[in-house]
Parts: C-alpha cells; structure tokens; sequence
C-alpha cells in the first residue's frame, strides 16, 4: 500500500467531524468548527449508528415502545423501514395503516398510498444513497420493493437470517434477491445486527461501497496486492496508532472504537471533503463538488441510543474538547 498525500486528512477529518458531534450533543453553541469546509458542508458523523436514520431505526422501528422483538417481525419492519430509508415514509406509512406488521400487513393498500404520495409530488425515497428497483413486473419502483419484501417473507428469510452464523452468511443471504447488490446488502446487515434478531461482530465483515472506494483511491495512491476492505480493515486496526501519530484526539464513542463499517463510511465522506482539501487528487469519480450545504438544525441533538447488546453508557460527555482551527492546504469553498 502506498500512502497518498490525503491519508493523514482521513484521521484529521474523522477526529475532527466526531468533536462536532459531541460539541452537537453536549448543547455547546455555535461555531462547532473551525473547519471552513465542515462548517459549511454537510457530513455525516464517522460512527454511522449515529446518523439520524440509523438513530430513528433503533429508537423506533426495533426497540420502540411495544414493538415486537419477534424475529419475523423485527426483519420486516427493519427491511420495510430501509429499503426507503425515510422517516417521513415511515411515520406516513404509520399513520395511515397504524402499526406496520407481518402479521397485519396490508402490501396491497401500501402500495396505494405510496403511489398517491408520489402523484402529490412527495419523494418516498431517502437520496442518501441510491437504491435500484427489482424487476418484478411492476411499473413503479415501489410497487416492485412492496413484492422484494413480500417474496422475502413468504422465503422465510427472517429465519434463515435468524440461523446465521456470520454477519457475512446474513450478507450471503441477502445478495440473493434481485436489485440488491453487495453494498445495499451490507447496509441491510447492518441494519439488522443493530436489533436483537441476531448480534455478530461488525469487526468480522466489511464490504465497500462506491464512495469508499473513490476515498480509497485518494488516500491510496496504490493497494497493491490489497483490496478496498483489506484496506478499510487496516483503518479500522490501526486507528488508535494513527491519532496518536498525528496528537489528535479521539475518544471514540462512549469507549467504542470504530467499527469497519464505520471506517467504510469515512472514506465516503472523506471523498467529498477531499475536493476542496485536495482538489488536485481526482480519486475514482472525478467529482469536484461538494453538493450539500450545512444548515444546522434548530432542534438539539436527542440523546443516542444503541443496540442494549452493545452495553455502551452514555449517561456522560467528557470534558469540552477544544475547539481548534485544522491547517489546511488552501481550502476553496466549491
């Protein structure tokens, strides 16, 4: 492997972006940042449980009050919440059948609903990251994720994931269906490790994504014989290593350390940040621009929460951690 000139600003920016957050979380005001470009730009927070969909997944969709923690039920609402991975979708959904599950679904009225959302000109989908429609036969992309998740049920995949012994067989498992693909079924692993259906190390398993490997391929002028997850697995083991190379504080979250999948994630947004840090690296997508302005929410933080599994305690933030101004090769706002 052969380091680029943006290696070091993957740990600057992963430091970085995660002091954000718990400045975020402590209700500390505003600038959260001296970094022009995280003050202006909008990134998603390096641990991924994090983000606010994967928040809303475990507070509501799996652990909510009164749902149920039955595998069968805990795969469909788990599946159903992501493959639109909008909340919005969501509490729509809800609202107008009540509580969404297996064992009442209503697949057909759902359809109907979605199909009149879209004509009143209401985007179902999150555009956090493209999810392509199976061809089932069906005219509109949502109609044919109704039936991938309907064939699923009727597959009884829930128990088939439920007799996992990996997090890679319950990967295997899901690349099986049509329009999912390897990264979309990684995310939905992911997803349902997070819930009490099944409980693997995320450290076991990793799989690429097409941002990662743009950040890849500007951190990394050359892998050699290595691949984009060994890679990632190589971040996510020396991690501790590097912040203290480069006397950066990370405290990780609440004592957990990050995850491949959450140094998959990094990579993605260090693709973005890296056009305006180092505009000379083009990596593999030749973008140039970051698209998504910051504005901040008027709304605090709510308290995370995790998978119980975890153990993680988070009744306390450390001590304020300084707010310091990150050297930069001249930055240029795109």
């Amino acid at each position: 492997m052969i380091k680029s000139s943006a290696f070091d600003t993957y740990w600057v920016f992963a430091a970085e972006r995660q002091a954000i957050y718990e400045r975020r979380l402590r209700g500390d005001d505003p600038p959260w940042t001296r970094d022009v470009v995280l003050e202006n730009y909008r990134f998603t927070n390096p641990y991924r449980v994090t983000d606010r969909v994967s928040q809303y997944l475990i507070r509501e969709v799996q652990y909510g009050p009164d749902r149920s923690q039955e595998p069968t039920e805990l795969f469909f609402r788990t599946l159903l919440f992501k493959i639109f991975n909008k909340i919005d979708t969501w509490k729509f959904l809800e609202s107008e059948l009540g509580s969404l599950a297996w064992r009442q679904a209503q697949l057909a009225k759902m359809d109907g609903l979605l199909s009149r959302r879209i004509e009143q000109g209401v985007s179902i989908y999150s555009p956090a990251y493209i999810i392509p429609a199976p061809n089932l036969g069906h005219e509109r992309k949502h109609s044919n994720h109704i039936e991938l998740l309907q064939m699923m049920m009727l597959d009884e995949l829930p128990k088939k994931i439920g007799d996992a012994t990996s997090l890679k067989d319950v990967y295997d498992h899901l690349c099986r269906y049509p329009g999912l693909g390897r990264f979309l079924s990684f995310q939905f692993a992911i997803d349902l490790n997070y819930s009490s259906m099944i409980d693997f190390d995320e450290a076991d398993f990793v799989v690429a994504g097409p941002g990662a490997m743009d950040g890849i391929a500007k951190c990394f002028s050359s892998l050699g014989a290595m691949t984009a997850e060994d890679a990632i697995d190589v971040m996510a083991a020396t991690q501790e290593s590097e912040f203290r190379r480069l006397g950066l504080d990370f405290r990780g979250l609440f004592g957990r350390r990050l995850q491949p999948v959450d140094c998959q994630n990094i990579f993605c947004e260090v693709s973005k940040y890296t056009r305006a840090t180092h505009p000379e690296i083009r990596g593999t997508s030749g973008r140039q621009r970051i698209k998504q302005n910051f504005s901040p929410s008027k709304s605090p933080i709510e308290p995370p929460v995790f998978p119980p599994k975890w153990g993680l305690e988070t009744s306390r933030l450390d001590s304020k951690s300084e707010i310091v101004k990150i050297p930069s090769r001249q930055l240029r706002l795109l």
